[in-house]
């Protein structure tokens, strides 16, 4: 595991879109295309701003997103759908996206996905860490087990608090209880994972998956065991590190 602290969360999203497009730009030279995973929330916001200004062929890449919402129609300003079309599908145009549609009956949206994925090994997964720890929406305990590539889940309380707390609902109890979440199996298939997480609230969460053990209860912990995973922070979500070096490795 590779961590790289920046001194905010401009400078994070910088760096870690440089490192991505880097990558990207091998997987293209080595095999004339790309498969990568995109996630959303405010953690994404500085990253896709800057992913999006690379010099990349993007026509050559297929894309996926990691989770969304049942029930939450796209034109909902919360709807991940809608996030990634206008952050990132509309604006560079990629060869293609497969859009999860939390619209249809769960069970057969995450059979299509996980036929579409097995066509389409993951070269790059972009990721974040939540305030409780979850990777995607897979939040403690996370089945580490499944073999599914998607699967049906049900949202804890830490974890609709916080989307109500980014301010993409009214009210609490607007959150949605359930959603479509790529597996955790699934996220470490990739060959490469960049995870950027800035910000104060996520401080706990980073120390605790970085340098705790590996556990269900923390679920995104379980990147200590993906070889190729760099995590970019800032100062704030950093704060609670016991080694704060810029650049260190794990």
């Amino acid at each position: 595991m590779k961590v790289v602290i920046s001194e905010n969360k401009e400078v994070l999203g910088t760096r870690a879109s440089a490192f991505s497009a880097k990558l990207i730009h091998e997987t293209i030279s080595q095999k004339g295309a790309a498969n990568i995973v995109l996630a959303t929330g405010s953690s994404q916001f500085e990253m896709l701003e800057s992913l999006i200004k690379e010099d990349i062929n993007w026509s050559l890449v297929t894309c996926f997103h990691l989770d969304e919402y049942i029930g939450l129609p796209m034109t909902h300003r919360a709807s991940f759908r809608k996030y990634l079309k206008e952050r990132f599908v509309d604006k560079v145009q990629p060869g293609a996206f497969y859009f999860i549609n939390g619209e249809v009956d769960p069970l057969v949206e995450c059979q299509r996905l996980g036929d579409l994925i097995a066509r389409h090994p993951i070269d790059l997964a972009f990721v974040g860490i939540g305030e409780n720890a979850h990777l995607a929406f897979n939040d403690p305990p996370a089945d580490f087990e499944t073999e599914e590539a998607f699967l049906e889940v049900v949202l804890d309380e830490d974890c609709r608090n916080q989307q109500f707390g980014e301010g993409w609902f009214e009210k609490p109890e607007e959150v949605p209880q359930r959603a479509i979440s790529m597996s955790v199996k699934q996220i470490l298939k990739a060959k490469n994972i960049v995870c950027s997480v800035p910000d104060s609230r996520k401080a706990t969460a980073v120390k605790a998956v970085i340098e705790g053990p590996v556990t269900a209860n923390v679920p995104a912990s379980i990147l200590q065991q993906h070889k190729n995973t760099a995590i970019f922070l800032d100062n704030q979500s950093s704060a609670l590190l016991s080694t704060k070096q810029g650049v260190y490795e794990k």
